[in-house]
């Protein structure tokens, strides 16, 4: 679980700026980025390394956002 809350603390703020950029709505973005962690960590093992996990994370913020 410390891994989780160090991940979040790490790219919070690149994952929060990231949503802003598309929704330029302060309470939608903080939607979104809420919402792409619970996604990162219930889908964590589709994680494959390939990049990196901010990439993952604002990939998983941008399916999220336009869905």
């Amino acid at each position: 679980m410390a891994d989780v809350e160090q991940i979040y603390e790490q790219y919070f703020q690149d994952v929060y700026l990231f949503a802003l950029s598309l929704s330029r709505d302060q309470q939608i973005a903080e939607e979104i980025t809420q919402e792409t962690f619970a996604k990162a960590v219930k889908n964590i093992d589709q994680f494959k390394g390939n990049c990196k996990i901010s990439v993952w994370l604002c990939q998983i913020a941008k399916n999220t956002y336009f869905k």
